[in-house]
């Protein structure tokens, strides 16, 4: 189920009325959608994000509008402020719930590897997964076990199950976790290339 956010109208688009309404602990922001007309409005900040908090980013929001119109729509994109970090400016993407749409899903894996108790290093290249989906079967994260991971071994995205709620639409190669062998004396994480072969740092760290 949705959750509702309320939102007012905005009209006024000038410097200080947008200042205003931020100070008043409102986020100007925008409404549209395919063969939608595009609406700007204003919501809480502390509903909002709340509501992300809560839900997650792509939690379908019953939108009403004080003219009460009330839209499903998914957070589509956010702006912040580069100094204070403030939400200060947000997108609301209009869904049809019986079409599929392209989302963004977080990553989460499970389980301790075998390999990082033998000394390896885990490493975790993709914290996203694209996917694709009716709003109302868009996953809220997707899981990965990677306890049975040796040094050496890594999970693509080709190993994830298949589901018949949502299309994985990454690259089946793209590497998910791997576990590398454990650092020598001499190399740490920063400094190794890992895309390069071993002998040819060795002879560029000799030449220097």
């Amino acid at each position: 189920m949705g959750i509702s956010l309320q939102a007012k109208k905005r009209d006024n688009f000038s410097r200080a009325t947008t200042k205003q309404i931020r100070r008043e602990g409102f986020i100007p922001a925008v409404v549209y959608g395919k063969e939608k007309e595009p609406q700007t409005v204003s919501v809480e900040n502390i509903e909002l994000l709340k509501t992300v908090r809560d839900e997650g980013r792509n939690a379908i929001i019953s939108l009403d509008i004080e003219n009460g119109n009330s839209v499903d729509v998914m957070l589509h994109e956010y702006q912040t402020d580069p100094v204070k970090g403030e939400v200060i400016h947000v997108d609301f993407y209009v869904v049809d719930m019986s079409e599929e749409m392209d989302v963004a899903v977080t990553l989460r894996l499970d389980g301790d590897a075998v390999g990082v108790k033998d000394g390896g290093i885990l490493q975790q290249p993709l914290y996203e997964l694209q996917v694709r989906a009716k709003p109302r079967e868009i996953p809220e994260e997707i899981a990965v076990d990677i306890s049975e991971l040796a040094i050496g071994d890594s999970i693509s995205v080709a190993d994830i199950p298949v589901s018949d709620k949502y299309e994985l639409i990454d690259d089946a190669e793209t590497t998910i976790a791997v576990v590398l062998p454990p650092e020598s004396e001499t190399e740490s994480e920063e400094d190794v290339d890992f895309s390069a072969e071993p002998e040819l740092v060795g002879a560029e760290d000799e030449e220097e």
